[in-house]
């Protein structure tokens, strides 16, 4: 396992390459809750740090919820990191508001910290991207628990037109076993964003798409996901998709790592080939850390559409 903490539990994850150290940022909450269901209340976001994505330091806790009232009042959830034109790295994460203690209702949008290191994050006072009604599932538009708008992944338009977010989301209308979508949004600066219509077709099969990420894989253009499909399969889903604009539908995904794999990312090392990490889980579904690399090129190959 490369990367465990005995006295925390830690699960989802995205890593970012200043050239000489990769940086795991990664969710962790203590296992003294009990229940690891209850890590999700609990969720605050650590760095570890490495030369090889084997062997990691940690480095603690580099950002947390925020005060009564405040779109990450409960706690901080799944992002990714990217630096700007300026210099600036930003990440971009999932604040989270759990309206009640008895259920798991609750509202997430997308935040912004800053860096000039890696190291240190400041909080962007008044940045809140929230899930556009018009366009998305809100909470209370049907039985689903969560207003799902999270797991950003931002990366830089292939053509130059600014930068793309792509998130978890749902479509309106869409009932407890379907409705995942890729949620969208764009940029022209990193700084001011507008929600846009979901990517690709509405899934028939998945109620939401976690962790979305886009990755070339030899001369193929992927979007990964995880997801527990309607009928119980569940793991690290690829789909061929093509460069933005995305347009496939996630019924067609084929499964590169099943359970107890989920969250995958693919990280390039230093010598540029792609290699997917993911957390594992026990039989109860805890989480028990984070895998070592595995080469994905040979993982997409293998893999075949499940019926």
């Amino acid at each position: 396992m490369t990367f465990r903490l005995e006295s925390e539990w830690v699960w989802d994850f995205w890593v970012a390459d200043d050239g000489d150290a990769f940086h795991l940022f990664h969710l962790r909450a203590p296992r003294s809750l009990g229940d690891p269901e209850r890590r999700h209340r609990h969720a605050r976001i650590g760095r570890a740090s490495s030369r090889d994505l084997r062997t990691w330091t940690d480095h603690g806790v580099v950002l947390g919820p925020g005060g009564a009232g405040s779109p990450d009042g409960t706690a901080t959830w799944t992002g990714s990191v990217v630096r700007g034109d300026d210099g600036l790295w930003r990440m971009f994460y999932t604040g989270t508001v759990f309206l009640d203690e008895d259920s798991t209702r609750n509202v997430e949008s997308v935040l912004m910290a800053t860096s000039p290191d890696l190291i240190a994050w400041t909080k962007r006072d008044g940045f809140v991207l929230a899930a556009a009604g018009e366009l998305y599932e809100k909470l209370g538009d049907s039985s689903w628990a969560d207003e799902a708008w999270r797991d950003p992944w931002v990366f830089r338009d292939p053509q130059g037109n600014g930068w793309h977010m792509l998130l978890t989301a749902r479509a309106k209308g869409a009932d407890d076993r379907s409705g995942g979508v890729v949620g969208h949004a764009w940029s022209p600066d990193l700084d001011t964003w507008t929600a846009q219509p979901h990517l690709g077709a509405v899934s028939t099969r998945f109620p939401h798409l976690e962790v979305l990420q886009t990755v070339q894989v030899g001369e193929e253009h992927l979007t990964l996901f995880c997801a527990t499909r309607s009928d119980g399969v569940d793991g690290v889903w690829a789909m061929p998709t093509g460069q933005v604009p995305i347009d496939a539908s996630p019924d067609d995904a084929r499964l590169i790592a099943a359970a107890p794999a989920y969250a995958g990312r693919v990280v390039r090392g230093r010598d540029g080939s792609p290699a997917l990490l993911a957390f594992t889980r026990d039989a109860g579904g805890a989480p028990l850390g984070i895998s070592d690399p595995i080469e994905v090129a040979s993982l997409w190959r293998d893999a075949v559409r499940l019926g």
